[in-house]
This record gives structure tokens, C-alpha cells and sequence, in this order.
């Protein structure tokens, strides 16, 4: 072959090998060919190194310190519209109103519009926020507005009342994101932030100290409600809720949810969930829907001065073990009725708040190593813990028709009479003879421990109880000669439970 020849087919094979991967190239990027799926995961940023040391703020000025972090944290808080059905009554002196109202709020239901805040926890557009911010709303009726002014429609990925929670989702992507601290290592008195929208004041900053921890207030109306506060003297108001409350390492320490106030304003009392449960209950909403909460199965109450004399105590500390249901975590691991928790998983806990929010940044099947004190000894348990099987969580309301209200037929009845009690709450008979309770008047002593309207109660002391004389008997004899009652009720799932009412 000749020199020439050699040449041209050299050129030629080349020029066809590259024709054949141009063609391969543009065949496996062609979309309708063959379609590429991007893979997205959602991920919380969880920070454990601040990006200022204590070195740094020790020299650097207060002032430079809170610029950075509200620059930092600012973009991360949302802005939130609910719009929700306005339930109103009427007067009784404007019944005659009352046909003409119900007609037309038939066809144009009235509305309101609710606002608070959010904070953004990964970047393709998961909110965390509080319940009471979002309760309610109707379809469609979820607006979030973020910091550079852009608007998005929301929907409910999930709520938990016990701990006034709830995620909310909005279609984005490369969001900027809140950095997850731990509130663990809160201490009193250390500066924070509290980001927000107070009354529609958008993107607010206002700097504080936390004034106090584990703080129990009262303020969830729910029967597994889980309380254990950072309280901060930053200024917080309406609005506020569901926004950051930051350290000045600009990392998420909790979620601010309510204050302390006479006027409904601030008055220097602001409180915010624990971001260590507010995380756990979010990364819970995200993944099931609902919360999967630990049970340990015990009915517990603080020790006080004198319990823990009785106790052998050099100390006043630990949560008393006041009831223990059968078959349960705490019964299979073999903790008894006057056991004291001393520590869960090397973390003291002192007030009974303190024990239940530790059990409740735990997993069911996770194993918590309880340090407990009996006969004068300290000593460790393991406890494998189950699964709470809460009530279904009522779904927020979401189509636009009037609710409907039925009402309780004459003579369906069950009390045939009553009696009022000083801790709080109100006992009757029921048609079966049992001693119910059919009123608790909330935030009272009998409130504030737990009891509830339905509970039957069987004992006091380890008595029966046989009628309201009995019931009121043995009250008056105990609150006398101990200072606080033990009752034994019976929940509407017919399980046991253990409640301590003090004077």
C-alpha cells in the first residue's frame, strides 16, 4: 500500500472514531433518550465547632459579635401567614342576629390571619416552627415569606402538640440553613439572640441572657405535654413564635414559643424549646410523619426537702418513681414504686420535666442508663425503651366548610352529682358508681400533675375509694397529716397511673 494510501486511512479511521463518540455522547446526555434523576438528600446541619472559640470572644467586642451572628442568622428565619376559619359567638342579647350570621357564614366563611415565624433546617425547604403558629389552617391557607422577600405556598408535613412543634415545607432548593447547635450546653446567664417577626416586624434582632433553665410553665394543653423551657430575658412578642433563639456562635439553641406576661407583651420573660428536642422531634415529622416517642412507663414526681430525708438523701435531687405500669420499660428492667432517678444516660435530672424531656430525645429501642437510688444506695439500670402509643393527632382542618357541632341529647348525662375539690378539680359518680373526674380547672395543682377529665379514681393512699365522702375523707386526712395525696387512677385506655397532688 502505497505511502499515500497509509495516510488517507489513518485520517479516515480517526475521523470516524470521532463521529462515532460525538454521536455516543450526544445519544447519553439526549434527555428523552435517556433521562438523568438528580439525587437529593435532606440533611440537618448539626455544629459542634462554633465558627467564633471563646478565645476570640473574650477579645472581641460585643457589639462586633451580635452584627456577625444576626448577619449569620437572619436569612435562615421565615416569616408565616396562616389563614384560618374565625370562630366567633354571639352575645345572647343578639339572638335575633343569630339565623341571618349562620347563613351567610355558611356561604362566605369568615377568616383570620395568623402570623408568626419559622426557621429553615435544610436547605431544599423544611421549616420548623410551632404548632400554635399553624394550627388551624385552611387548604392552601400557608404562606412563607423569607428574608430576601421572596413568597411561598406551604404544606404540613407534621405536628406534635406535646411539645407545640410542627414542619411546614415549601418548594426551594439551596436555602440558606439554620446551623443545629446543642442546648445541652446552654448555660445560665450566657448571651443569646432571639431572631423573629413581632408583630409583622420583619426579621427582627433582639439580644439577651438565658435567664433560666428546664423551666416548666404550663402553657401545652396536652396530656403528654413536654415541658422544659430556656428562659430568656431577650425581647420576645407575638409574632415571635417559631423563630430562633441563637448563641453568639450563631448556632440554633432553641425555638422561642411563648412568654410570661400580665399584658400580653413583653415583660421580660420569654420562653423557647430545647433545640436537642425540638430537632428530634422534627427529624421525626420528617421521616414518619408523626412522632415516635420513648415510653418508659412510669408515673413520677420531684422530690422535695422532706422526701428526701425520708430518703437518706445528703441532698435534695433525683424524681421519684411513684407508679410503674405493668409490663412496661421500667417494669421489665426491674425499676420499683420509690426507686429514685438520679441521672439518665450520665445527665442529672432533678424535676420531673427534666426526667421526661431526657427520655424524649431518645428513639424507642434505644437503651438509657438510668442512675437510681434505693435504700440508701446508688446503683445503674438499663432500660430498653418502647414506643408511646399516643392518641391519633387530630388532623388540622383543611377544606373551607363550617364545622359541624353536635350536640348532647337530654338526659345522656352520665354525673348524678358533684363535687368541687381544692387542688383543682371537680370529681363526680358515673352512672357505674366509680368516682370520676369530670372538671379540671387548668393550671391548677391537680392540672399542673397531670390529671384529666374522664380519669376514674380508684385509691388514695392505697385505699379505696368508694364515694365522694371517701374521696374527700381520705384527701382532707392525708393532705393533714402528709402534706400531699397519692392518687390511683384509671385513664380511658383502662390503664393505671399514679398522680401526687400537694397542698
Amino acid at each position: 500500500m502505497k505511502r499515500r494510501d497509509l495516510i488517507l486511512t489513518a485520517v479516515l479511521l480517526v475521523l470516524i472514531g470521532v463521529t462515532m463518540g460525538t454521536l455516543f455522547a450526544l445519544y447519553t446526555v439526549n434527555e428523552e433518550l435517556a433521562p438523568l434523576a438528580e439525587v437529593r438528600t435532606t440533611e440537618v446541619r448539626k455544629g459542634t465547632e462554633p465558627f467564633i472559640t471563646d478565645e476570640q470572644l473574650e477579645r472581641a467586642d460585643a457589639r462586633f459579635i451580635f452584627k456577625k451572628v444576626a448577619e449569620s442568622v437572619t436569612p435562615t428565619v421565615v416569616y408565616i401567614e396562616a389563614i384560618v376559619p374565625l370562630e366567633t359567638s354571639i352575645p345572647e342579647d343578639e339572638n335575633h342576629d343569630l339565623e341571618d350570621d349562620s347563613f351567610w357564614d355558611r356561604i362566605i366563611p369568615r377568616r383570620a390571619r395568623t402570623v408568626g415565624s419559622g426557621v429553615i433546617i435544610t436547605d431544599d425547604g423544611y421549616i420548623l416552627t410551632n404548632y400554635h403558629v399553624v394550627e388551624g389552617a385552611v387548604k392552601k391557607g400557608l404562606k412563607v415569606v423569607l428574608n430576601d422577600k421572596r413568597e411561598f405556598s406551604a404544606k404540613l408535613v407534621g405536628v406534635d402538640p406535646s411539645t407545640d412543634l410542627a414542619v411546614i415545607k415549601i418548594k426551594a432548593k439551596d436555602l440558606p440553613t439554620s446551623i443545629i447547635g446543642e442546648s445541652e450546653t446552654v448555660d445560665v446567664g450566657e448571651w443569646v439572640l432571639a431572631v423573629g417577626n413581632p408583630f409583622r416586624l420583619r426579621s427582627t434582632v433582639t439580644a439577651g441572657i438565658v435567664s433560666a433553665l428546664g423551666r416548666d410553665v404550663q402553657i401545652i394543653d396536652d396530656r403528654y405535654r413536654i415541658e422544659s423551657f430556656i428562659q430568656t430575658d431577650a425581647a420576645i412578642n407575638q409574632g415571635n413564635s417559631g423563630g430562633a433563639l441563637v448563641n453568639t456562635s450563631g448556632q440554633l439553641i432553641g425555638i422561642n414559643t411563648a412568654i410570661a406576661s400580665q399584658t400580653g407583651t413583653y415583660q421580660g420573660y420569654g420562653f423557647a424549646v430545647p433545640i436537642d428536642l425540638a430537632i428530634k422531634v422534627a427529624e421525626d415529622l420528617i421521616e414518619f410523619g408523626r412522632v415516635q416517642r420513648a415510653l418508659l412507663g412510669v408515673s413520677i414526681a420531684s422530690v422535695d426537702y422532706s422526701r428526701a430525708m425520708e430518703k437518706g438523701m445528703n441532698e435534695v435531687m433525683g424524681v421519684e418513681i411513684i407508679g410503674v405500669e405493668r409490663g412496661n420499660a421500667a417494669d421489665n428492667a426491674g425499676i420499683e414504686v420509690g426507686d429514685v432517678v438520679l441521672e439518665v444516660n450520665g445527665y442529672p435530672v432533678n424535676e420531673s420535666n427534666e426526667l421526661q424531656q431526657r427520655v424524649a430525645v431518645l428513639r424507642p429501642g434505644e437503651v438509657a442508663d438510668l442512675t437510681l437510688w434505693r435504700d440508701g444506695k446508688r446503683f445503674s439500670k438499663e432500660v430498653s425503651l418502647q414506643m408511646l402509643e399516643s392518641e391519633p393527632i387530630a388532623e388540622i382542618r383543611i377544606d373551607d366548610e363550617p364545622m359541624e357541632v353536635e350536640e348532647i341529647p337530654e338526659g345522656s348525662e352520665s354525673f348524678e352529682s358533684f363535687r368541687e375539690f381544692d387542688a383543682g378539680f371537680r370529681a363526680s359518680i358515673a352512672a357505674d358508681k366509680r368516682v370520676i373526674v369530670s372538671h379540671v380547672y387548668k393550671y391548677s395543682e391537680a392540672w399542673n400533675r397531670g390529671l384529666r377529665e374522664n380519669q376514674v379514681i380508684l385509691k388514695i393512699n392505697d385505699k379505696k375509694v368508694e364515694d365522694l365522702n371517701s374521696l374527700e375523707e381520705l384527701m382532707a386526712a392525708n393532705f393533714k397529716d402528709n402534706g400531699s395525696v397519692t392518687l390511683e387512677i384509671l385513664n380511658e385506655e383502662n390503664a393505671k397511673g399514679y398522680i401526687q397532688l400537694k397542698q
